[in-house]
């Protein structure tokens, strides 16, 4: 089965080909295919994954899948949230990986309370009009470090730390990390709706 992914993110899809292998999709971006991204208007992970997941059905004819997920900083009431990717912007710096984890800690230079949880919300169409969307949501606790640690993963990876593994995202092993990711979680949901639903 094809399967488009409603995103232009190399290191998601490299993320969710390896934790969908199992139903053996073949996963593709909807960049390879032509396809720009979706707008995204909405302050949920859910509906903002909804969008994203019918354009790309729509502009492809494939089933697709979307992941909107993000960073929520307990000290900030929950911000960024679905504007975890353009979080660096705000404060005067270009969009881009790099430059969120500058300002992330820059804003949070004065701050004790560390607390924050990676969310990621997956929803799969069989079409664009599908009636019954499976949505899955996989959501991590840590904490945000002081520095960056680590040279793996991609987004906010080497700030968010797993307190019961003392290490941030970005120092796992991919396996290790596709276990214990808000991603991860959410795609071994996804992978048991897809089974019940569609397979």
């Amino acid at each position: 089965m094809k399967l488009v992914l409603a995103s232009h993110n190399q290191g998601k899809l490299a993320e969710l080909q390896t934790l969908l292998m199992p139903l053996g999709v073949e996963l593709f971006t909807q960049g390879a295919l032509g396809v720009a991204e979706a707008e995204e208007p909405f302050h949920t992970f859910v509906e903002n994954a909804l969008v994203k997941a019918r354009h790309a059905s729509r502009a492809t004819g494939l089933p697709a899948l979307a992941d909107d997920a993000g960073l929520c900083v307990q000290a900030f009431g929950g911000e960024p949230g679905v504007q975890t990717a353009t979080f660096a912007t705000r404060f005067g710096y270009a969009k881009g990986d790099a430059n969120n984890v500058r300002a992330l800690l820059e804003q949070m230079a004065n701050i004790d309370d560390r607390r924050a949880s990676m969310v990621s919300t997956l929803v799969a169409l069989r079409n664009p009009e599908d009636p019954e969307p499976l949505i899955a949501v996989g959501r991590v606790h840590g904490e945000i470090t002081r520095a960056p640690r680590g040279s793996g993963g991609f987004g906010f990876d080497p700030v968010m730390a797993l307190p019961p593994l003392g290490k941030t995202f970005a120092e796992l092993p991919t396996d290790v990390k596709n276990t214990h990711s808000h991603r991860g979680r959410a795609a071994q949901q996804m992978l048991a709706l897809m089974r019940e639903c569609w397979f």
